[in-house]
């Protein structure tokens, strides 16, 4: 591992341990030659995933993305943040594990919906009216009304 503060080649492992997720190892590591001390992380490496959106084109998957669409559906509502990552790391695993290189955001937004309408309903109606473009009241009433249904 190249040190980054002198270029030089060689370093040493000063201290090694898992992430807090389990997801990398985090590695203090030394410079051989100015002994100064820089910090690495260890992942494995994932399956590049490719989002086919609605027009065809194709974009490399951005788990921001993700985040700030679910973050704006559930804004003002008692939702924390941490079962916001939850969600968010759940729908990232269901993606990388079926072991599709091409996904489309069609797909990806079924499953984003999926997972709002368990947690929040407002965040549900929010995310679902942006993602499914209601072209008027009905449209969006008739989602009101299977979301309702579904309920009973």
């Amino acid at each position: 591992m190249k040190c980054p503060f002198c270029n030089y080649y060689d370093t040493k492992v000063v201290d090694s341990r898992p992430t807090e997720e389990g997801q990398a190892i985090r590695r203090r590591r030394e410079c051989i030659k100015c002994s100064k001390r820089f910090t690495t992380y260890e992942k494995t490496e994932s399956i590049p995933l490719i989002i086919v959106k609605k027009d065809g084109n194709r974009e490399p998957y951005d788990r921001n993305k993700i985040m700030t669409g679910i973050l704006k559906a559930c804004e003002k509502r008692p939702v924390p943040l941490k079962v916001i990552e939850d969600i968010v790391d759940q729908i990232e695993k269901e993606l990388y594990n079926s072991m599709d290189k091409e996904v489309t955001s069609q797909h990806v937004g079924e499953i984003i919906m999926s997972k709002l309408k368990d947690l929040d309903e407002v965040a549900y109606v929010r995310f679902a009216s942006v993602y499914r473009q209601f072209k008027d009241i009905n449209t969006f009433m008739e989602e009101l009304k299977k979301l309702l249904g579904e309920e009973k």
